[in-house]
């Protein structure tokens, strides 16, 4: 079995990049330990959206951050999407790259959504078989990422922890541990989200993704909140990082913030207050 290339993130806040930053970004050193792509953004050969990621790698540490591998699929991965994200892992080195516990396409045809799958043994074996063939692929170790989820399938017999702890046992990759999902789902499913952190295997995570999230209310008046990736984070998701870093310790943290876009200096922000809580715990050993 070949090594693998482990996640090598510095133990700091990051942002995910957006091109209406980039001026604002190279004006001057920015106080961030990395910037956070899309993989399905850069696919292409050439063009601005590459001029600019060379640029910023140049100064920066890179994270690369995949929507549409469909890990949790039925269907075999996309062999096509796969080399394509090689090419990209190749072109640019990240010291990251990380997926989504979710699927996104059936029978060639993609959806803008990450989808909810079942817990069960049956699509346990098959997300690893998913994951051991991109870590093969890549020659790198992966991170997964926890699900924000709006309901739940009664076929699951694996809490969601333990699925994601019992993958990442029989296939050797990391975890992405969104904290805004873990608030998301637990009070759409009217769960405790620290109880939900207490079961979440924290010795395995690499990565921390905090984001915004809409709140309203369902058919029936319950509340629901929406992963929406398109506000501050809100004083709760906060409160749960804050455990998360206590608990395990400063990890390279990522404030998410894709639709409605900010200026750059609220995006900043953003990062400053992540940053301000990793130092707290901040040791020469988690440099």
């Amino acid at each position: 079995m070949q090594a693998l290339k482990p996640s090598r993130l510095p133990a700091r806040s990051g942002v995910g990049f957006k091109p209406e930053h980039f001026d604002a970004i190279i004006e001057a050193v920015q106080p961030l330990g990395f910037f956070e792509i899309h993989a399905e953004n850069y696919m292409g050969k050439g063009g601005p959206p590459h001029a600019r990621l060379s640029r910023l790698r140049q100064d920066y540490a890179l994270s690369i951050h995949g929507v549409g591998l469909s890990i949790g699929s039925p269907e075999p991965l996309d062999e096509i999407h796969l080399d394509r994200l090689k090419a990209l892992c190749d072109r640019y080195e990240p010291e990251s790259f990380s997926e989504h516990l979710a699927w996104s396409s059936h029978e060639g045809t993609y959806y803008n959504d990450l989808l909810p799958l079942p817990y069960t043994e049956e699509t346990l074996d098959r997300v690893v078989e998913h994951v051991d063939r991109v870590q093969e692929r890549l020659g790198r170790r992966m991170l997964l990422e926890n699900p924000a989820t709006y309901l739940l399938f009664e076929e699951s017999t694996i809490e969601e922890t333990e699925f994601l702890a019992l993958i990442a046992r029989r296939t050797g990759c990391g975890l992405l541990l969104d904290v805004n999902n873990v608030f998301v789902s637990a009070t759409n499913h009217r769960l405790d989200p620290a109880a939900y952190l207490d079961r979440f295997p924290l010795a395995a995570v690499g990565e921390i993704h905090l984001g915004g999230h809409a709140e309203t209310t369902d058919d029936l008046g319950a509340p629901l909140l929406i992963d929406s990736h398109d506000r501050a984070v809100k004083d709760p998701v906060w409160a749960l990082f804050e455990t998360v870093i206590a608990r395990r310790g400063p990890l390279p943290s990522l404030v998410e913030w894709d639709n409605d876009v900010p200026a750059w200096p609220v995006l900043l922000r953003e990062a400053e207050a992540a940053e301000t809580i990793l130092s707290a715990r901040y040791t020469p050993d988690a440099a």
